[in-house]
């Protein structure tokens, strides 16, 4: 009997364990990281944390559950989304996968290369946008669906980023 106790003792420790590392990589702190890395490699002020514009992110995300898809919410922010899928994809890995658009964003002219986006990238390291709220959800297929959101928006015709 002792040993069934063990068992089941060892499965909630490690079940807690993976919980919590999967939490720790999806914290607001963790994605405020990660942008204020991107931004500092181009000399760009850090953004903060914000619960409202998180709020919106999440209730945006909710409403994403049940098909997972990358549309837009259109709402008053910027807002950069990412999808994936066969893997547990972390706060990092979407706005890694935004800066890796970095390649294709030609500062001199302010635009893309060779027909490529970089728009999320933009909106990454865009110097006037201070505040985000990022959130993350499991959609009903098993893929994730992280959106962040930045205020003020970045992406303004005609402006540079940095």
């Amino acid at each position: 009997m002792r040993s069934a106790n063990y068992a089941s003792a060892l499965v909630c420790a490690m079940a807690l364990a993976m919980a919590c590392t999967t939490l720790a990589q999806n914290s607001p702190q963790d994605f405020v990281d990660a942008h204020n890395s991107a931004r500092a490699a181009v000399g760009v002020g850090s953004v903060s944390w914000d619960n409202n514009v998180a709020a919106y992110a999440q209730k945006y995300a909710n409403q994403r559950i049940g098909d997972c898809q990358l549309v837009h919410s259109g709402g008053p922010y910027g807002e950069n989304l990412f999808w994936g899928s066969g893997a547990d994809f972390t706060a990092a890995d979407a706005i890694n996968s935004w800066v890796g658009e970095k390649q294709y964003y030609d500062y001199d002219s302010n635009s893309f290369t060779n027909g490529r986006v970089c728009g999320h990238y933009t909106q990454v390291v865009w110097r006037d946008s201070t505040a985000i709220g990022c959130a993350r959800v499991r959609c009903e297929t098993g893929a994730i669906f992280i959106i962040c959101n930045y205020n003020p928006p970045g992406n303004i015709v005609g402006n540079r980023p940095y």
